[in-house]
């Protein structure tokens, strides 16, 4: 039987509904999507998730979410596995990456896709490995609290500072989805870091987790995982942040996978430092 040729596929803007149907492949692929991250995910950009079908049926993904007039981020690059190899990813792709504009695009790509996104004019900034394990028994430490709604306009600003990008209707769904938990840090009036853990498809996964120190960090990870001790979690961790990965190891967690964090020119300048754990790997 005849593959599909790529002229014979019909890429149009995603819904929601259609968001499910890709989050079950990103599943199978073992990325572990959050159960609850849609929401926010259409929040920030409704336009920017396409779906390739062809005779109706969904066969490709890509997402291209703009973050204002500079920066988009590209994520959810799938191809049903049986009908790879024949060009239906390459056609989504362009047909998703004209909705950047002349933006600035950022991606955490995978291994297997690293060359193919450097032909596209994508270059390496750093590596980020995915920890994950049995979360540690902890108790909540003094100075972090749960984060609610009267924290928004706080949080959003500083997070603005550890993103090439301000996102506050990302951020304003991804601190109250179902399920996600966020706490944040004080010293005195002072924030000095924040972070949210949220249900997965196969274990918790923490992010976005921004500290000012490795003490702010730790105090927030213990926070996140008191009450998911003997359960797994996940955190993904920029390589350059060396005191991430040593607080990844120091609770019992192991590397699981490698990405690389790429971008098709220069992003605004961002507390990279603050950095212990990535948002997500599908919107930056």
């Amino acid at each position: 039987m005849t593959a599909p040729a790529p002229q014979d596929l019909v890429v149009t803007q995603a819904t929601l509904a259609d968001w499910a149907v890709v989050s079950g492949w990103a599943a199978q692929e073992g990325w572990n999507p959050g159960l609850s991250d849609g929401t926010a995910f259409f929040a920030q950009d409704p336009e920017g998730f396409f779906i390739g079908r062809i005779d109706g049926e969904p066969v490709s993904a890509v997402s291209v979410v703009n973050y204002g007039s500079d920066y988009a981020f590209l994520g959810f690059y799938l191809v049903r596995p049986d009908l790879r190899g024949h060009g239906h990813g390459l056609t989504t792709w362009k047909t998703a990456l004209a909705h950047a504009g002349d933006r600035v695009v950022g991606l955490d790509g995978v291994v297997a896709q690293q060359d193919n996104y450097r032909r596209s004019g994508f270059e390496l900034a750093h590596r980020t490995t995915r920890f994950t394990g049995t979360a540690p028994r902890a108790v909540a430490p003094a100075g972090v609290r749960p984060a609610g709604p009267a924290d928004l306009a706080a949080l959003t600003a500083y997070d603005g500072a550890c993103t090439p990008a301000d996102r506050p209707r990302f951020l304003a769904e991804w601190l109250t989805a179902p399920g996600h938990r966020a706490f944040a840090r004080h010293d005195g009036d002072r924030l000095t870091g924040y972070g949210v853990i949220r249900p997965g498809r196969d274990s918790l996964r923490i992010g976005p987790l921004f500290a000012d120190s490795a003490d702010d960090a730790r105090a927030l990870f213990a926070a996140l995982t008191a009450e998911a001790a003997g359960r797994e979690v996940a955190i993904d961790v920029p390589e350059p942040n060396t005191a991430g990965v040593a607080l990844a190891e120091e609770a019992g967690l192991s590397a699981s996978f490698e990405t690389a964090r790429m971008y098709t020119g220069p992003v605004r300048d961002h507390a990279t430092e603050r950095v212990f754990g990535v948002t997500t790997l599908e919107l930056g």
